[in-house]
């Protein structure tokens, strides 16, 4: 199977833990990007650094690198090796995925280190503002 295609996004994220009763700000869902998700014991939120959230705790300065998609449920090992080619290169990161696609959140500051070891290990990574 060839390597997927991915794309690096400009927006700067941030994680946001929240009390697990917490209102999710109704303004959120007119972003552009974020992720909600709730379990017995937290909220998180991932959203643009730009939109304020009152939270717990915030880890900030993440940047997305998504696989482009759509993703069949039937493909197997996709972040496994992403993960495993960017753990091998020491980058930390934060998974997320959607219905159609998964996303790797790295740190600004480790996105080129992450891009620099997919490249070598023949992903094709665009950069959304070129």
């Amino acid at each position: 199977m060839s390597k997927q295609t991915l794309q690096l996004h400009s927006t700067e994220l941030t994680i946001h833990s929240l009390d697990v009763n917490a209102q999710v700000p109704p303004a959120l869902l007119d972003e552009a990007i974020y992720f909600i998700s709730k379990t017995a014991d937290e909220l998180s939120i991932v959203c643009p650094s730009s939109f304020k959230i009152d939270s717990h705790d915030a880890e900030t300065d993440w940047q997305a690198i998504e696989v482009i998609g759509p993703l069949g449920f039937s493909l197997t090992g996709i972040m496994a090796n992403i993960s495993g080619v960017l753990a091998r290169a020491e980058v930390s990161i934060f998974a997320l995925s959607t219905y159609d696609t998964d996303y790797v959140l790295v740190k600004k500051h480790a996105v080129k280190k992450a891009i620099k070891a997919l490249k070598t290990d023949g992903y094709l990574v665009l950069d959304e503002n070129k």
